[in-house]
């Protein structure tokens, strides 16, 4: 857990439709990206398997004494050989709804802060995201990303009908 206290959280539920936003924002980031940088979109833009809302947001669905600081969304490809995915790519956005209040650190945003981010996973295009990313989960290293995520928990947003799938933990119910 960070160190941002409980002033720093918001505890009201995330919802279907909140997770749809979610989902929606990732899309359109994605959409732009591509478009922006043609040749990402040659390498990358048909490999996409799938999005998820990762870490504590995640894990607030579970326990919902866990709080909101922020929204971290992961967009997953396969990993294309010709070129490997730009790792470090960081997209903020604005929730856009005040429902969660705002991030301590983005005061000028209408809603809690979303940090789009994105991963290219061993896997060949079609393969189910839910197994790509246990598998990429089970394989993290210490202070690894697939071992922070895998510390928390991870939610589906796309393909969007499998919309609030609990991936991570694995045996997990909601």
């Amino acid at each position: 857990m960070s160190d941002v206290g409980q002033e720093g959280r918001s505890y009201e539920k995330v919802t279907a439709a909140d997770l749809e936003r979610l989902a929606s924002l990732e899309e359109a980031d994605r959409d732009k990206f591509f478009e922006r940088y043609p040749k990402w979109a040659a390498l990358y833009q048909e490999r996409f398997i799938g999005a998820a809302l990762c870490q504590g947001a995640a894990l607030h669905m579970l326990c919902a004494d866990v709080g909101v600081q922020d929204f971290d969304v992961y967009t997953f490809y396969a990993r294309n050989p010709a070129k490997a995915w730009y790792a470090k790519r960081l997209q903020p956005m604005d929730f856009g709804d005040p429902k969660f209040g705002t991030s301590l650190d983005s005061p000028n945003y209408i809603g809690r802060r979303v940090d789009l981010m994105s991963r290219a996973l061993p896997v060949e295009p079609g393969h189910d995201i839910a197994f790509a990313i246990q598998e990429w989960l089970e394989s993290g290293r210490p202070n690894s990303t697939p071992a922070f995520l895998g510390d928390k928990a991870v939610v589906l947003l796309a393909p969007r009908s499998r919309l609030g799938e609990v991936v991570w933990p694995k045996h997990c119910k909601i």
